[in-house]
């Protein structure tokens, strides 16, 4: 009895303690602003926040090819649609810029900071510090990718932009809660402790 109320009580906090940790909030300041294109509006309009109350050298916007409507669409990436969204949310076109990733099938935002990287690289601009911005619980395995990606030398901080499909307090009293949390909380596991990318990153470690 003792030991299962040991593990009653270790199931209950994990269950309350697992949204904050996959969702946390550590911005570093100055750098560049990161965003991931696929991100949803409300997202994009508190980047647009974030960037205007903070100072950054600039804001860029990652994301491989549309997976629907591309042929449709004058955006074929989701790195230039956020782009072009971020534009009509007020930001000017010389404060973002688009930085799209190839088509992949698995990694895709690893392969997404890998771009992001070589287009650093190839247009001479140092990077010490990198702000990601990404959506609750995706948040640690985003900054834990790109942390892979761009090595010791850069810091990566991370804001956790507050899902609006789900309370993240009760999460598990929601299905799209549910779905978010487990997912990502097995995702990060795999790229803690197993991931292998088949593209490999040019890093500094």
């Amino acid at each position: 009895m003792l030991l299962f109320l040991i593990l009653f009580i270790a199931l209950i906090v994990g269950i309350v303690c697992i949204h904050p940790f996959l969702a946390p909030n550590h911005p570093l300041p100055g750098g560049i602003l990161v965003v991931e294109g696929w991100a949803p509006d409300y997202v994009m309009k508190a980047v647009v926040g974030e960037f205007r109350r903070t100072h950054y050298d600039r804001l860029y916007v990652t994301g491989g090819p549309l997976e629907h409507g591309g042929p449709l669409s004058e955006y074929k990436t989701f790195a230039e649609l956020g782009a072009a969204t971020l534009s009509k949310l007020g930001l000017g076109t010389n404060e973002v810029q688009a930085v799209p990733a190839p088509l992949v099938q698995q990694d895709r935002t690893y392969n997404s900071a890998i771009a992001l990287r070589k287009y650093l690289d190839e247009h001479s601009l140092a990077h010490p510090a990198l702000n990601l911005i990404s959506v609750g619980p995706h948040a640690r395995r985003s900054r834990l990718l790109y942390t892979k990606v761009f090595g010791k030398p850069t810091q990566i901080g991370i804001v956790a932009v507050t899902p609006r499909d789900y309370d993240p307090k009760r999460w598990w009293r929601s299905s799209a809660g549910v779905r978010g949390v487990l997912d990502e909380t097995v995702a990060y596991v795999y790229v803690r402790l197993f991931f292998r990318p088949a593209t490999e990153a040019i890093t500094d470690q």
